[in-house]
């Protein structure tokens, strides 16, 4: 049965989002009338349903949310439909086990950083204190680091437990994938030789607004990339230039730890980032406080944040 309700959301053919509403968080659905209220439209139906993206993929709920989206297509009525202009998001998942963020995992941006072509994946993590959303805002933690800076990222999103996956099945346990962006303090990240104080202050993990279902995507290395600063295109490239490609990356990370449901992978970066510039760090225009940056994954949407 956990095969199968993990199935149901793979092979959903949907845009999945963790909403904001007055009860908390809910779970909607794309629709071509507006983002189906998963929960609300449940109980209109007399119908269970998961109350949001971290309820659907770790306790397995996938037939759930398939019985509410095909019942709301029979009785239109029912169904409650918000104007997406209207929707408030929340972070894509709220409560993962784990945040897995690989580093340098482009040849372009290792090249622009001067760092030499890894070998093995050079994992680090972040915390659910940086988990953020489209629409959200980071506010820059000004007293401890002053050079920020962006990475767009393809994120992975697990819907099965995995452990020893081989590459050739490494995509079975992907649930579906997400426009994410890895926020960096790089003069808190070059500090020492681990990462993750310049990745992890709160708000460093925007992600959303949409769980892509894998079916969807039927390469998720053969995507377009971009970044956009203040209107200004910043990074503009394809996943493709991945030097782990995200079944390598899956196969890899599972053979040290068991990845859970609703764990999310951010898999790396490529060049255009600040932190990639010739001039001396101190003569850059890294991120400030008034800056909007938009990440977009082709096919899963446009991340839209601001700081402050």
């Amino acid at each position: 049965m956990a095969q199968q309700n993990f199935d149901d959301v793979a092979t959903l053919g949907a845009r999945i989002a963790n909403l904001r509403r007055d009860e908390g968080y809910a779970l909607g659905v794309e629709t071509e009338r507006g983002v189906l209220d998963v929960g609300a439209t449940a109980r209109a139906l007399g119908l269970p349903a998961p109350t949001d993206v971290d309820d659907l993929l770790q306790n397995g709920r996938g037939a759930e949310l398939r019985a509410v989206i095909e019942a709301a297509k029979a009785a239109p009525a029912n169904a409650v439909v918000l104007d997406l202009s209207a929707v408030t998001f929340a972070p894509l998942v709220t409560r993962p086990e784990k945040i897995i963020c690989m580093g340098f995992n482009y040849r372009e941006h290792a090249h622009e950083t001067r760092t030499p072509i890894p070998k093995i994946p050079p994992l680090f993590n972040k915390f659910n204190n940086a988990l953020n959303h489209h629409g959200g805002t980071i506010a820059l933690p000004t007293r401890v680091a002053r050079h920020f800076d962006f990475e767009t990222e393809l994120v992975i999103v697990f819907g099965r437990e995995c452990r020893d996956a081989t590459e050739e099945n490494a995509l079975d346990f992907v649930a579906g994938y997400a426009t994410g962006n890895d926020f960096s303090a790089r003069d808190l990240q070059t500090a020492t030789s681990q990462f993750m104080i310049g990745k992890t202050s709160d708000g460093f993990a925007p992600i959303g607004p949409w769980l892509v279902t894998r079916d969807r995507v039927p390469d998720p290395n053969n995507l377009k990339l971009k970044t956009v600063v203040n209107g200004q295109t910043r990074q503009d490239w394809s996943t493709n230039d991945m030097i782990f490609n995200c079944r390598q990356l899956i196969s890899f990370a599972s053979g040290i730890m068991t990845l859970k449901p609703g764990d999310v992978m951010f898999t790396g970066t490529p060049q255009g980032v600040i932190f990639g510039e010739k001039a001396p760090p101190e003569e850059r225009r890294w991120l400030r406080a008034g800056d909007e940056i938009v990440s977009t994954l082709e096919g899963l949407g446009d991340l839209r944040f601001t700081l402050t």
